[in-house]
């Protein structure tokens, strides 16, 4: 009666793994990273875990719960001198500090999440910057062309860059017979394919549109205070984030130049020669 109540003396690893809440898998990973030492095997090969190794496993188990890494954890229980204890609180105050800017991470993430819900999840896609920038824009008003731009022009510009470029389509937005010529001579530059000659006279003449084009543009930009308040908005943001004088783009270590390079254009040789001669003609605004 009495021996039916007694524990074993050993388990197997499949029963110290489910009596401190994990996998078989686990285990053998701990003895692998030397976290563990590996019982001795029993007559028939398996692994026997006795009591001792059961409660380091339950404290193992209680640390990874909290967040210490593992790594962590055999240093804390490698160490000889007695002071286990006081390399356990330097590793929780380490976590600490590591918690506190993964809050702060997670924060942000929920302001991120919060603003695609109220503003639509691609608007609310790109920086708080550009996103208020078109808060005032009706819903739809916006193609998904346009926000592919922005997106892009963010990635190699930055938020400020991409703020002004969206200067463009609230003008486009807000200006139907823009938005018309605007889709024209988009029209015009995209036959201007593989099959056209970089000397062929509708190059240039596409060339002469977009000129048109973006002068009417610039005029509506000035006009309707679109510039005036993104310099507004350059002036502030630099009170607060002045630029290094090394300052780049906004792409990290990686260069203005070498970001362009990056993104695949598929423009034929009289796409990019089409562009060119605009940027000859000095067109306020051309991109």
């Amino acid at each position: 009666m009495f021996s039916s109540f007694v524990p074993p003396r050993q388990v197997t690893i499949g029963g110290a793994a489910a009596f401190v809440g994990t996998t078989p898998r686990a285990l053998r990973h701990y003895h692998q990273i030397g976290l563990l030492p590996e019982p001795e095997r029993g007559s028939d090969d398996r692994r026997r875990y006795g009591y001792d190794e059961m409660v380091r496993l339950l404290w193992i188990r209680r640390m990874a719960d909290a967040g210490i890494a593992l790594d962590d954890i055999r240093d804390a229980f490698a160490d000889a001198s007695g002071t286990a204890d006081s390399d356990v609180a330097r590793i929780l105050d380490r976590l600490e500090g590591s918690l506190v800017a993964r809050q702060a991470e997670l924060e942000q993430q929920r302001i991120a999440v919060q603003r695609m819900r109220a503003r639509g999840s691609r608007v609310g896609l790109l920086s708080n910057v550009v996103s208020e920038r078109l808060a005032e824009l009706p819903e739809g008003a916006l193609r998904q062309d346009d926000l592919d731009t922005l997106l892009v022009t963010e990635r190699i510009f930055g938020a400020l860059g991409a703020s002004v470029q969206a200067s463009r389509f609230i003008a486009l937005a807000t200006h139907p017979d823009l938005r018309e010529d605007s889709d024209r001579v988009a029209a015009a530059e995209e036959a201007l394919d593989d099959t056209v000659a970089v000397d062929d006279p509708r190059v240039a003449e596409v060339a002469g549109e977009r000129h048109a084009f973006e002068t009417a543009l610039h005029a509506v930009i000035e006009r309707s205070g679109l510039a005036q308040a993104d310099d507004a908005r350059f002036d502030a943001w630099y009170e607060v984030h002045p630029a290094p004088a090394d300052a780049g783009s906004a792409c990290g270590s990686t260069n203005l130049a070498e970001t362009v390079r990056m993104m695949p254009y598929d423009f034929s040789p009289a796409r990019l020669r089409c562009m060119e001669l605009a940027l000859e003609l000095d067109v306020p605004g051309t991109t």
